[in-house]
């Protein structure tokens, strides 16, 4: 039987990449200090790493597809296929951002004030190349962790990765620019994509995992509209196409079902039942594909 190599993120990246996976119909469970978990699909063998190894051991043939950031696949310079994007992150479907920052009270107030100057992180090569498209010439050095905790006695700046922006907020750090913006992406193998299977099987999962990260932005809303009010209710209700309506038993009453975004349905409903709409009923979804 064949196999795909699948290398999953450890780390930042882990549960929110575990819980996209069940919701697109994977169940992957890890044992304790395991690097192998288990997936009930027998095609497949997983590989649990640091997002940072992923680039490399994609671009070797060790794995045949991961999941790691952009920005590790721009730090790494692996040459490997970009198949998708998933757009999420540790704590919701959000991006993340690598940034240049510095302390509240630094004299350093843009991006050209750095000429010179001592700046830490992980993610060297991106910083320096960024840099040095801008003309600017500093020294980029390598930080084994604490990054924010380093200015201003150790660095005169850092370049972190940062979903909300709090974490450098809580330590006194402003941003002054931002060198990339990252999301998940799945990569492949350039050799393993050209294998039907292979091929074949990742973009497969690419379709339920996409399906997985549009549902959760999406709910179910079902009701039911006396015909008098069906032509003011559709109106309201956006959809994919068009809601589904149908007949119910009593005479002039129908049911209406809409896939609507999470984000208005508050308001949503509310209007809906001004408007004559009863029984409304929500509920989430686990995938929609287009």
């Amino acid at each position: 039987m064949p196999k795909l190599k699948l290398g999953l993120p450890a780390g930042s990246l882990q549960e929110s990449t575990l819980e996209i996976f069940r919701k697109a119909g994977y169940n992957i469970s890890i044992g304790e200090r395991s690097y192998y978990p288990y997936i009930d699909d027998e095609e497949i063998e997983c590989v649990l790493m640091r997002a940072q190894e992923i680039p490399k051991y994609v671009e070797e043939g060790i794995l045949d597809v991961g999941l790691t950031g952009k920005d590790w696949i721009n730090e790494t310079g692996a040459s490997v296929e970009e198949l998708a994007e998933l757009t999420y992150s540790k704590r919701g479907l959000r991006p993340v951002r690598l940034v240049l920052a510095v302390p509240e009270n630094s004299e350093i107030q843009d991006l050209y004030d750095l000429e010179g100057k001592r700046i830490a992180t992980e993610l060297v090569e991106s910083t320096r190349r960024y840099l040095l498209e801008k003309g600017i010439k500093a020294t980029v050095f390598f930080s084994w962790g604490a990054t924010e905790v380093k200015p201003p006695l150790l660095a005169d700046a850092i370049a972190e990765l940062t979903e909300t922006g709090r974490s450098l907020k809580a330590n006194h750090l402003r941003i002054i620019d931002t060198i990339l913006v990252s999301t998940p992406r799945v990569i492949m193998n350039r050799d393993s994509s050209r294998d039907p299977w292979k091929r074949k099987k990742v973009e497969h999962m690419v379709t339920l995992l996409r399906g997985a990260l549009l549902a959760e932005q999406k709910v179910m809303l079902k009701m039911n509209v006396h015909t008098d009010n069906l032509e003011k209710i559709i109106s309201m209700l956006p959809a994919l196409r068009k809601p589904t309506i149908s007949n119910l038993c009593e005479d002039n009453w129908v049911a209406i079902e809409s896939v609507v975004d999470e984000k208005i349905v508050r308001e949503l409903i509310c209007r809906l039942k001004d408007a004559g709409a009863e029984g409304i009923i929500e509920y989430p979804l686990n995938k929609i594909i287009p």
